[in-house]
């Protein structure tokens, strides 16, 4: 399930429909969308796989969406291949009636329920329960939300898959390779932590920082370098502190390093990469970044606190600027340890 949040007005069911690649991060194929409006506005949005709606599994959709704060909820289904069949509008039919029982127990109301055939300028949509609705697709590109996420930077991609090649594991033979290069690694780690642990987390955040800087332009690490980073990120101290370089003005190199790492580690040190890509997306108010790897790290650790942590709070709406605060703490890490970090950036971006 991806959820995100995003502040925007709409007008008619096109212009919605158009701003869901927007924020959901991708085109959405074969899904069920529920946007939830506050004071008339566009607030979090979910997503499910098409077949587990039609399939009745709607237990956690409701459970996020009842925590959403909704006041209403406008249902889409995407499906090019059902769209103009009636057998298929009768599923969605059922399926609409049984969200509409389950949201009214939480006194939240759907709205309106569309079908679109695809999400692209020259798609349609209509109405589920037959009032007779009926319309285009505006060009999703021309979406004011498209505009302020390319403005911001984001990039939109065409497919789900498309954004979990972002923090798919490259090499899996390579990945696995690394664990007896990691392994060594550690245990020279565990004697030079337990002589001076605070000069070793010092030296840990120095060369993260280093190496960071070196793989945005373009460099390879090597299987030494990967290793270490690898076992410092096992370091609470560490890993607590590079959680504020998401806000700091270096706070891109940083993402592109957690990126790089969650492609290449093996499990279980793949999941700090992911937690601190996460945090770092979020930050930015890159939300479908975020979850994509918040679940990719749950399905590895389920009982990773971090990961657990920004995932509710991702689920719930938290706004980005929310989450930066939690930086603060990695910046009083950062002085103990006696590391300069880049100064805190301001962040006058739109979350989209």
């Amino acid at each position: 399930m991806t959820t995100h949040r995003s502040d925007y007005r709409f007008t008619h069911p096109g212009a919605l429909i158009a701003a869901l690649p927007a924020v959901l991060g991708f085109t959405p194929e074969k899904s069920l969308v529920l946007v939830a409006l506050q004071h008339g506005q566009m607030g979090s949005v979910m997503r499910i796989e098409l077949s587990q709606a039609l399939d009745g599994d709607l237990d956690h959709l409701m459970e996020v969406t009842s925590g959403s704060g909704a006041e209403q909820v406008v249902a889409v289904i995407v499906d090019v291949d059902g769209a103009s069949c009636p057998m298929c509008n009768e599923e969605y039919r059922d399926v609409c009636e049984a969200l509409g029982t389950a949201l009214a127990d939480d006194d939240i109301e759907l709205c309106a329920a569309h079908v679109v055939d695809r999400i692209e300028a020259g798609g349609s949509w209509h109405c589920v329960d037959g009032c007779g609705a009926s319309g285009p697709v505006d060009d999703p590109m021309a979406s004011p939300l498209a505009v302020a996420a390319v403005l911001d930077g984001r990039r939109l991609y065409q497919r789900r898959a498309d954004l979990g090649a972002v923090i798919a594991v490259a090499d899996v033979e390579r990945s696995q390779a690394l664990v007896a290069v990691i392994e060594q690694h550690a245990a020279v780690r565990e004697t030079n932590w337990r002589l001076d642990p605070d000069g070793c987390g010092r030296r840990d955040v120095e060369a993260a920082m280093a190496i960071s800087s070196r793989v945005c332009d373009g460099e390879q690490l090597a299987d030494a370098e990967l290793a270490e980073l690898a076992c410092a990120l096992t370091d609470v101290a560490v890993r607590d502190t590079l959680y504020a370089l998401a806000v700091g003005a270096d706070a891109s190199r940083a993402e592109t390093l957690w990126a790089v790492l969650a492609r290449t580690l093996p499990d279980p040190w793949r999941v700090e990469a992911l937690v601190l890509l996460a945090f770092s997306a979020y930050a930015r108010g890159d939300g479908p970044l975020a979850g994509l790897a918040l679940e990719a790290a749950l399905r590895s650790n389920s009982e990773h606190r971090m990961a657990g942590m920004l995932d509710t709070a991702l689920q719930s709406g938290m706004r980005p600027e929310q989450i930066r605060e939690l930086a603060g703490t990695g910046y009083r890490l950062a002085k103990r340890l006696g590391v300069r970090l880049p100064p805190r950036r301001g962040f006058n971006r739109r979350a989209v």
